[in-house]
């Protein structure tokens, strides 16, 4: 399935740095495919009706919420599998800077040894897209200046709602509740996207670019060889100050996929007939299919991402049935308000510390 909309959408051309993003944006929009087949008219009312529905969860969601974000603040683009392709790479470019930076500085390749690295980097970065563009159903890309952007993956979402036989109607707003909140939560919380950021700067202000290739590469090989049967390639490679960085940003994680899986559980039923069944099949989903999706996602770190759905809607709803969702709010003060890793898992004493 391809969709049309796709403005807004920067080019990345492949630039002398140690990423050749015109090559990762060429093979992964390649790797991904276009999707289910559809009529043009069935494109063209998907189109419409997931731009209507995510127009229309704005306001649902600061209803349940008491968030209150200016409409029309962060565009919203429905797109196609490419097009996911080259808004993500644009964001792993403005993401990755601080990082590639330090390595650059470090080690400061030139000439044949630049020109062969990024493109070898540009291949790993295009299949990771590759492989991801085929199962996101939408995303909130905070750091697209200057208040971020909302895509809705069409294909994806017609791919899923056919696979799992729901009403598409009801699919289509339940998916845009949820993406809908990640935007209310960027644009009310405007403060979020700078303290993430600083957050990718600390990781890269720790690393020591001699090492990570030949410490990281070693305990791959030695999980790989006992057999290791969990962790994400973040979780092999991190160093103890790295990870503690990373607890904090698992942390807000947490928080944001928690509290995205609350509103569209806790609006759903009052607008979409179907939902007590999505969510059921959804979940199911969510487990991964064959052998190999299932292996991939755990050396991605997408069984860790499913965790911070579950983990973090336990925590807000913990945290709503006991103080209500006014005094949950306090969440979004400032960044010394939002939960620790630790918290997540006893929203207690996130009480207890916060109010």
């Amino acid at each position: 399935m391809t969709t049309n909309p796709l403005e807004g959408l920067g080019g990345t051309a492949g630039s002398a740095d140690m990423v050749d993003w015109g090559l990762a944006v060429r093979l992964g929009s390649r790797l991904a495919g276009d999707g289910p087949v559809v009529s043009p008219a069935e494109a063209d009312d998907a189109v419409a009706e997931l731009r209507a529905d995510a127009d229309r969860s704005t306001g649902l969601v600061r209803d349940f919420t008491g968030l209150v974000a200016a409409d029309h603040t962060a565009p919203v683009l429905v797109v196609d599998r490419a097009g996911w392709v080259q808004a993500n790479a644009d964001a792993f470019e403005t993401i990755l800077s601080p990082l590639v930076a330090k390595l650059a500085e470090k080690k400061r390749p030139s000439g044949l040894a630049l020109a062969v690295g990024s493109r070898i980097t540009g291949a790993e970065v295009g299949t990771l897209l590759g492989f991801l563009a085929g199962k996101v159903l939408g995303q909130f890309d905070p750091f697209y200046d200057p208040h971020g952007r909302l895509l809705l993956v069409a294909p994806n979402i017609v791919h899923v709602e056919r696979e799992l036989r729901t009403d598409p109607t009801d699919f289509r707003l339940w998916v845009c509740l949820h993406e809908e909140t990640h935007r209310v939560q960027f644009t009310a919380v405007p403060w979020m996207r700078d303290h993430l950021f600083s957050e990718i700067g600390s990781i890269a202000d720790t690393l020591e670019p001699a090492k990570v290739l030949d410490d990281g590469l070693k305990r791959i090989a030695d999980a790989l060889k006992s057999g290791a049967r969990s962790g994400s390639l973040l979780d092999l490679m991190g160093s103890p100050e790295q990870k503690e960085i990373l607890d904090r940003v698992t942390g807000v994680m947490s928080l944001l996929e928690g509290h995205a899986d609350v509103v569209m559980d806790g609006v759903g039923p009052s607008v979409i007939p179907t939902v007590d069944d999505i969510r059921a099949k959804f979940n199911q989903r969510r487990k991964g299919t064959g052998t190999l999706d299932r292996l991939l996602r755990r050396l991605l770190g997408l069984d860790a991402k499913m965790a911070q759905y579950r983990d973090g809607a336990k925590f807000v709803r913990g945290v709503v049935d006991k103080v209500g969702m006014a005094e949950f709010n306090a969440v979004w003060a400032g960044p010394e308000n939002l939960p620790s890793k630790a918290e997540i898992a006893e929203p207690a004493a996130w009480v207890n510390r916060v109010l």
